[in-house]
C-alpha cells in the first residue's frame, strides 16, 4: 500500500528531476545532426556500477570520470546524495532510478565521497574521503572534472573545483596535496585566479591548458612549473571567442579544440613557436551543449546534450557518425558528462543528472572506426 509520506516523497523527486533536465535544455537549442547516424557500437555492462555508500545515502553526480587503467578508474564526484525515508519502491542503487536529479536536488547532498577509484567489475576499490574537506560548505557544485597528463611519469590527478575556483593537484595515490591552484572563493581575472574553471588538458611539452571556464571565457596556458604564461579566447561570439568553455581536448600537429558550451561549438586552435601564443583555426558549429571530449590520432569525438548523442568529427569538422543516447532506465542517461576509454577499449560515461556511472564494452564485431580509442598522446 503507497502511503501519503511515499506519495510526497515521489511527487518531490519526480519534480527534481524535471527541474534539472529543463535548466540545462533551457541554455541550448537542438543541434544539428549530420552526416550517418546508426546504433551505438557498445553494450551496456548493466548494472556495473556497485553502489557502497553508507545506508540512507547514494551516488552524487559523476561529474568527472578518467581510466588511468582497466582495473583503475577514477571519479570525482559532487558529493552523495541523501535518499529519502522510506526509500521509494523501485531504488536500484543510483538516485534516478527514484526520480532524483542530483544536479538541481541540492538540498539532499551531503560533501562525502567525493574522490574515489573503481575496479574493473565496478565496484569501489579507493575512497579518498580525506579530501572530502576540499568540497565541505560548497554552495555549488563543487568537482567538475578529473584528468592525469599522459606525459607525466608519477601520474598526478588533477580535480578542477568549479564552485570554489580551485585546481587541487593531488599524488597518484592520494596521499598528498601537492599543488593548489587558484585561491578558494576568490574568483579573478589574472593570471593566478579563476572564474568558475572547467577542465585542464596537457600539451607534449609540458605546457598546461586550463579551461578557465564559465565566467571568465579563456584558456590559460600555464608553463610545465604551473606559472602563467598567457591565455586566448575572451567573451564573446566571434571567431575563437567563448560563451563558456567547457573542456578542452589536444590533438596532434598542435590542435587544440575547445568546446565553448552555450555557444554551441567547438574552437580549434593551433600552437604556434611562440610558446605564449596559439592560432584560431576555425569553429565547428552545430552543438546544443557539448559536454566532453576526446581527441584520437585522426578525428575528435564529443557528447552533446540535446539531442544527448555521442558524435564523431573528423579535423576539418566533417560529422563522420552519430549515435543517439536514450534516457529510458535502467541504461540511460540524463547527461554524458564526461567520458573516458581505457586501453583495451572500454567506454565510461559519468551522468551528473541520474547520478552514475556507466561501462560499455564494445559489441562483438563492431567497426573499429566506430569506437572512441583512448586520447591522443605524443610517443
Amino acid at each position: 500500500m503507497t502511503t501519503t509520506s511515499q506519495r510526497t516523497a515521489g511527487a518531490a523527486t519526480a519534480l527534481a528531476l524535471i527541474a534539472g533536465i529543463t535548466t540545462l535544455l533551457a541554455q541550448s537549442t537542438p543541434g544539428v545532426i549530420s552526416g550517418p547516424t546508426g546504433p551505438s557500437p557498445y553494450d551496456v555492462v548493466r548494472a556495473w556500477h556497485k553502489p557502497f555508500s553508507e545506508p540512507g545515502f547514494t551516488f552524487g553526480g559523476n561529474s568527472g570520470v578518467f581510466a588511468e587503467s582497466p582495473d583503475r578508474i577514477f571519479v570525482a564526484q559532487r558529493g552523495e546524495f541523501k535518499l529519502p525515508n522510506p526509500v521509494p519502491p523501485g531504488f536500484a542503487g543510483f538516485a534516478g532510478s527514484i526520480g532524483v536529479n542530483v544536479l538541481s536536488a541540492t538540498a539532499g547532498r551531503v560533501w562525502r565521497n567525493c574522490l574515489y577509484t573503481l575496479g574493473a567489475d565496478g565496484a569501489v576499490k579507493e575512497r579518498w574521503t580525506q579530501w572530502d574537506s576540499l568540497c565541505e560548505g560548497s554552495p555549488g557544485p563543487g568537482p567538475h572534472r578529473l584528468r592525469i597528463s599522459p606525459y607525466d611519469p608519477e601520474h598526478r590527478v588533477w580535480v578542477v573545483n568549479e564552485t570554489f575556483n580551485t585546481i587541487y593537484v593531488f599524488s597518484n595515490d592520494g596521499s598528498k596535496l601537492l599543488k593548489t591552484l587558484g585561491e578558494k572563493n576568490v574568483p579573478g581575472t589574472d593570471g593566478t585566479h579563476f572564474g568558475k574553471p572547467q577542465d585542464v588538458a596537457f600539451l607534449p611539452d609540458g605546457r598546461i591548458l586550463v579551461a578557465d571556464g564559465l565566467d571568465n571565457h579563456r584558456v590559460m596556458i600555464l608553463d610545465k612549473e604551473m606559472h602563467y604564461i598567457s591565455e586566448f579566447g575572451g567573451a564573446g561570439k566571434g571567431p575563437g571567442q567563448f560563451s563558456g568553455v567547457h573542456a578542452l581536448g589536444v590533438g596532434p600537429e598542435g590542435r587544440i579544440f575547445a568546446l565553448d558550451r552555450s555557444g554551441g561549438r567547438i574552437n580549434v586552435f593551433k600552437t604556434t613557436a611562440d610558446r605564449g601564443k596559439v592560432d584560431f583555426v576555425q569553429a565547428f558549429p552545430g552543438f546544443s551543449l557539448p559536454l566532453d571530449i576526446i581527441v584520437n590520432d585522426d578525428s575528435i569525438w564529443v557528447t552533446d546534450l540535446n539531442p544527448l548523442r555521442f558524435t564523431k568529427l573528423d579535423f576539418q569538422g566533417n560529422h563522420l557518425y552519430t549515435w543517439l543516447v536514450p534516457k529510458d532506465l535502467p541504461d540511460g542517461y540524463l547527461e554524458v558528462h564526461t567520458f573516458t576509454v581505457d586501453s583495451r577499449g572500454n567506454l565510461y560515461g559519468g551522468d551528473n543528472q541520474y547520478g552514475r556511472t556507466q561501462k560499455f564494452v564494445p559489441k562483438p564485431g563492431a567497426d573499429a572506426k566506430l569506437l572512441i580509442r583512448p586520447p591522443w598522446a605524443m610517443r
